[in-house]
């Protein structure tokens, strides 16, 4: 029996005047994932991300956070998530420890316990007692994470979590994220425009464009989606002859010259016969590899190549 999904959108709709921001949107987040969230400038990410945690009222639909629906059960429903959507606001003047007492507060249950425990769980302990306008970006993103985690939630909304953060730093989240989700069960809805990132961190994506779901799935999908044919890189000399030999060949869709080689277009199936026609034609060959679809490849096939933000 499959597990019931943490958050389920059905039908989901949001108009602003006469524009819809959101349309019949419906999809489902399973548990236990890190589940990217991608779209274009405008395309309804943000929007969707404020009706799931209740900082905007959802027009038509429901949303559904542990089978609670946001809009008629929202007490029951927000408990289980933890959130930080734009930037984490938090008391410059404060150590980092004496904003998370202060969130504390306001969650009955919460014991210092449970703040040490998050404080290791995004490794701060050697700065946490420091200010936290002497953080850094990537601390204080780290600090409302621990502040968004003091209530053990089951599902973290992280609404562009890497905007300005180093290279280093967009490494030691991703890796972070992936430990929660690891250890703690916990899973994570993520929105960012940085596509590799996206890659590289999440399990399953969904792309929206106009506020329309263009599609969902697992990550390893996406990137291998597509037509039957594959881009192959074939390294081969002299190449001028292995393209003049590969051009004209039956079941070869495309060959484009590359700095590393020859860039051939078809079918897996051929590859046995492309070698064989190399070297009958004594070409010599150094390697052949599929060349892999990435998710930035898939995104602008289905956006039609809109700008992503």
């Amino acid at each position: 029996m499959s597990q019931e999904p943490i958050v389920s959108l059905r039908g989901v709709t949001k108009k602003i005047g006469r524009a819809t921001i959101i349309d019949n949107l419906s999809f489902d987040v399973p548990q236990g994932e890190i589940f990217g969230f991608l779209g274009p400038n405008g395309a309804g990410k943000t929007t969707t991300i404020r009706m799931m945690v209740g900082l905007m009222s959802i027009g038509e639909g429901e949303i559904r956070i542990k089978g609670k629906n946001v809009k008629s059960e929202f007490e029951q429903a927000i408990r289980h998530v933890g959130a930080i959507v734009e930037n984490p606001e938090m008391y410059k003047f404060l150590s980092g420890y004496h904003n998370l007492i202060h969130f504390a507060r306001m969650i009955p249950g919460i014991s210092k316990q449970r703040i040490d425990e998050v404080v290791s769980l995004v490794k701060l302990e050697n700065r946490i007692h420091d200010k936290v306008g002497k953080y850094s970006l990537g601390m204080r993103q780290r600090l409302g994470v621990a502040q968004a985690l003091l209530h053990k939630p089951s599902l973290l909304i992280l609404d562009e979590p890497t905007n300005g953060l180093d290279p280093a730093g967009i490494r030691e989240l991703r890796d972070y994220l992936r430990q929660l989700t690891r250890r703690e069960g916990i899973t994570v809805i993520v929105s960012s425009h940085l596509l590799s990132e996206m890659e590289l961190m999440c399990d399953r994506v969904a792309i929206l464009n106009k506020g329309k779901l263009v599609d969902v799935k697992l990550i390893g999908d996406f990137i291998g989606a597509g037509d039957a044919s594959q881009t192959f890189l074939i390294e081969a000399l002299p190449s001028e002859r292995a393209l003049a030999a590969l051009s004209d060949m039956e079941g070869v869709g495309a060959v484009h010259r590359a700095p590393e080689g020859l860039e051939v277009t078809a079918e897996r199936d051929r590859i046995p016969e492309i070698v064989e026609r190399l070297v009958r034609n004594d070409i010599r060959i150094y390697g052949v590899r599929a060349r892999q679809q990435s998710l930035e490849d898939r995104f602008l096939e289905m956006t039609g190549g809109e700008q992503i933000g």
